[in-house]
């Protein structure tokens, strides 16, 4: 008797789903809901500066919006970080999720009505960046409150997967939506997205940490707790000296991409095109990067993630080469594998070595670090190559990011984190430095 078709589709659907997602369905119910949002989050990166152009007109504007998104960064991680171990890290999301659904469903209404100005979009921007501070030290340090210590790696990965593919597929999507609906209908479409986000997170159902409270927070307690954040960073010399070389990477190395990779293309590759295919090519790499994540098991992490932040920040020179279009794809890519592979595998190991009442806050100085201070490289670039030319800056670039991704190979504690935790004495350590400030 013939086995029913219906149980074999199945059992191959079922074999096509990663296993962290058939395990942990709080976790599925996350990356569902995340996996959506991040997809919006592509379209708005394309949508906003065409929104912004058709109000004003203005590449300055643009910057401006742009950096009115990125600042509050610096003014809210570290609060941010509070707030996410103070509080359930689920619902410090959710609140996040709707103010940027309600923002980003403001600004569509604007563009659509025709009553967008410059002035309305920054201090939207700001509201929407604000948001963002507070919702990403919380999602790092959910993570372990939904899966268990042996599937961080895969959760990771996967998410990893989600905003390298994104990478590929967002652009296109935005560039259909602006053309058809305009950036108004573009961020639209982004709201909902943050809607969707939020009904996924409404029915997450995490488990409790040891220090939630519905108490306000008192500024000396708040500031005290800032400290002890900071107490797990400096005595963790493997996490400050990571820190130290991912805030090279954002301040040096990603201008070269979003700043002069962009001016090199127009003036010599012939113009949008070609760097759409050079960013193709970074997105796949990255995939590629994620996949590789997922399936290895090596001993020690972070030497793995060294070398890849070593690869990426050779992103300078590859784009300042002046070799083909073809080989600077090709080499975008495997640079892409090595930015995957290195923040899957740090965010891994914090979420593994670092106390989980203490994750968010030792997270808010790692976002402090790199998106928070990303915009100055950004405002600098330009600049710094008018003076010394584009080629020169990317070199220098280069001979400033790849030693400093290199100089953590040197770090014993880098060399020496294994990939599981084995000091049953971290929550001690995190109530004796909590204890001392008090």
């Amino acid at each position: 008797m013939q086995p029913s078709i219906c149980p074999l589709i199945g059992h191959l659907v079922k074999s096509l789903i990663p296993g962290v997602l058939r395990d942990e369905p709080q976790f599925a119910r996350l990356f569902v809901g995340q996996s959506l949002s991040v997809l919006g989050d592509r379209v708005s990166f394309v949508a906003i500066p065409f929104a912004v152009l058709s109000v004003s007109g203005s590449a300055s504007d643009v910057g401006l919006v742009t950096a009115s998104g990125l600042f509050p960064m610096l003014l809210f991680a570290l609060v941010g970080g509070v707030w996410a171990d103070r509080f359930r890290r689920h619902r410090v999301m959710l609140v996040s999720d709707v103010v940027r659904c309600a923002v980003q469903g403001l600004m569509a209404a604007l563009l659509v009505t025709g009553t967008a100005r410059i002035s309305y979009l920054v201090p939207l921007m700001l509201v929407f960046g604000t948001a963002d501070a507070f919702f990403m030290p919380a999602s790092t340090g959910l993570l372990p409150l939904l899966v268990g210590p042996d599937r961080l790696r895969e959760a990771n990965a996967l998410r990893g997967f989600t905003q390298s593919s994104t990478l590929v597929l967002g652009p296109a999507l935005a560039g259909g939506l602006v053309a058809l609906l305009g950036p108004g209908g573009a961020l639209a479409l982004d709201a909902l997205t943050f809607a969707a986000s939020a009904a996924f997170l409404a029915r997450l159902k995490p488990r409790s940490t040891a220090v939630e409270t519905a108490e306000p927070i008192a500024v000396g307690t708040f500031l005290k707790e800032v400290r002890a954040g900071w107490v797990q960073v400096r005595s963790r010399t493997w996490v400050w000296s990571g820190m130290a070389a991912i805030a090279v990477y954002h301040v040096v190395v990603l201008p070269s991409v979003f700043v002069l990779g962009p001016v090199l293309a127009e003036r010599e590759w012939g113009g949008a095109a070609s760097w759409s295919t050079v960013t193709a090519g970074f997105g796949i790499g990255s995939i590629a990067g994620d996949i590789c994540a997922y399936r290895l098991k090596v001993p020690r992490p972070m030497v793995l993630a060294a070398a890849g932040l070593a690869v990426a920040s050779c992103q300078a020179i590859i784009i300042g080469s002046g070799t083909s279009i073809v080989l600077i794809t090709i080499l975008e890519a495997v640079t892409g594998v090595g930015v995957s592979l290195f923040f899957v595998l740090w965010e891994t190991a914090l979420q593994t070595h670092v106390p989980e009442a203490a994750l968010s806050r030792v997270s808010s100085y790692d976002y402090l670090l790199s998106a928070g201070l990303m915009p100055l490289g950004l405002v600098l670039a330009g600049p710094v190559s008018d003076a010394l030319g584009v080629r020169p800056t990317l070199y220098a670039m280069t001979v400033l990011g790849v030693p400093a991704a290199l100089a953590l190979l040197l770090v014993p504690a880098v060399r020496r984190l294994p990939a599981h935790a084995t000091d049953p004495a971290n929550d001690g350590v995190l109530a004796a430095s909590e204890a001392s400030l008090l």
